[in-house]
């Protein structure tokens, strides 16, 4: 039967020599590889991993198609849903949505899914076919951001015919994707630069260097440039701090900044001289996928590289496969171990990391168990650089600088599950509703604000 064949192994990069370089981990399937893990799908009649995929892609199908060789088939099945597929097989967390959800993960081991949408998302980058540009409505509505939330959303939007626009403050496309996730996760040029550009090829127009609130506002674009509808997707990227004694010393950042530092100003090609600070030793607190990437990056850049996370490993929120790739690597991670301040030198430098033990209390209302403070338990970590990774909330500019957009508490703006917000003609989706996620979840926010606008211009 099928679900007795093993699952697929991948090919890595050793851990010895890619914890030198910023060269892909993960090699992804051969065609001979990628139609054998094809094979072990049963094609569920109801298929649990299309409703565990926040975007909705045929998943039965896709893998069907490519079971059968019909290569072409595969990928357009998995474009009605997704224009990012490369990305997604990358990134997405599969294990906890379409393989989590997979019936042979039951008493085995699920299909590989996100290494065959990587699989076919490649495949149909090689062959360079352009995607027809859909007939134009008229129509104009304009996107704030072209982060995944927003390319989604452009992508669905330009399918049904609008014409749109997206405002990126950056100077580079494509937010997380490019200024976040490392190299060695996710390639900039032979990946993310590519499926923009099948974005693009839809007929979507990109401007960058545009901070909205400042060069242009919501409202400017809605009243007096003749946009029908705005959607924000400008994700968030405000960096959370802990309050601790001598957060302002040199050595102290966020991941935020240094990630955005490592990735913009190409740390990960040897022809460019970067200059990134990391010092001997590097101390990264924080649990999450940006941690891992964080730490990661400092150690491909010459550092000997420390997780501090105040919970035990089995509450780490990160991917179980970034925190194994992490050790391979050499990563040490100092858990169940609370920063309560930095140490500085003479020179208002970092010297090292003043830590406490912690134990596990009560679960708190996320159902972790909540860190307690172990009295008494000080001591120093050695480091000469700090990177708080503790996640991120939105820029208040954008909500600050339009007219009758409510906020919730935590600065994210209010929006609906289709991402109408109190402002009627803007929707919202992705990090800048939700507050940190994943690319897919922002993805599937982008893909259901674009269906909302469209009723909403319709019904105009």
């Amino acid at each position: 039967m099928a679900n007795k064949i093993p699952r697929t192994p991948v090919r890595e990069q050793d851990p010895a020599l890619r914890a030198t370089n910023f060269e892909e981990v993960c090699y992804g399937y051969d065609l001979r590889e990628a139609t054998l893990e094809a094979s072990r799908c049963l094609g569920c009649r109801n298929p649990r991993c299309v409703a565990a995929c926040p975007v909705g892609i045929a998943i039965p199908e896709f893998i069907a198609a490519l079971r059968e060789g019909d290569l072409r088939g595969a990928a357009a099945t998995i474009a009605r849903d997704s224009s990012l597929p490369s990305i997604c097989g990358r990134v997405c967390p599969q294990e906890s949505q379409c393989e989590g959800a997979c019936v042979l993960g039951i008493k085995g081991e699920p299909v590989a899914i996100g290494k065959l949408e990587r699989f076919v998302g490649d495949w149909k980058l090689e062959q360079g076919d352009a995607p027809g540009r859909p007939e134009s409505n008229g129509r104009r509505v304009a996107v704030v951001g072209s982060g995944p939330a927003g390319l989604a959303c452009a992508s669905d939007l330009a399918k049904m015919g609008y014409e749109v626009k997206i405002f990126e403050a950056l100077h580079r496309v494509g937010g997380v994707l490019v200024y976040g996730i490392p190299e060695f996760r996710l390639p900039k040029e032979r990946i993310v630069a590519r499926e923009i550009e099948e974005v693009k090829r839809l007929g979507v127009e990109i401007e960058t260097d545009v901070v909205v609130g400042r060069t242009v506002t919501v409202d400017s674009l809605l009243d007096e440039e003749g946009y029908e509808a705005v959607f924000i997707g400008s994700g968030a990227g405000l960096p959370r701090f802990m309050g601790i004694p001598g957060e302002n010393l040199n050595g102290v950042v966020s991941a935020n900044e240094f990630l955005t530092r490592a990735n913009l100003m190409h740390a990960y090609d040897e022809s460019y001289d970067t200059p990134i600070y990391v010092g001997q030793r590097v101390a990264v607190v924080g649990g999450g996928n940006v941690a891992m990437d964080a730490v990661r990056t400092a150690r491909r850049l010459g550092a000997e590289a420390t997780i501090v996370y105040r919970r035990s490993e089995r509450e780490l929120p990160a991917r179980a496969e970034e925190v194994h790739h992490a050790k391979q690597e050499g990563i040490a991670f100092r858990m169940l171990t609370n920063p309560v301040e930095v140490l500085g030198d003479e020179r208002g430098w970092v010297r090292g990391l003043r830590c406490v033990e912690m134990e596990l209390g009560e679960p708190d209302a996320s159902g972790r168990r909540s860190p307690v403070e172990k009295p008494g338990s000080e001591f120093d970590v050695a480091c000469d650089v700090v990177i708080l990774a503790l996640g991120t909330s939105p820029n208040p500019l954008i909500a600050s600088t339009t007219s009758g957009l409510e906020t919730t508490r935590r600065g994210c703006i209010a929006a609906d599950e289709r991402g109408a917000t109190s402002r009627p003609g803007v929707f919202a989706g992705g990090d800048a509703v939700t507050g940190a996620a994943t690319v897919i979840l922002a993805m599937g926010a982008g893909r259901a604000a674009a269906r909302a606008i469209d009723e909403y211009v319709r019904s105009k």
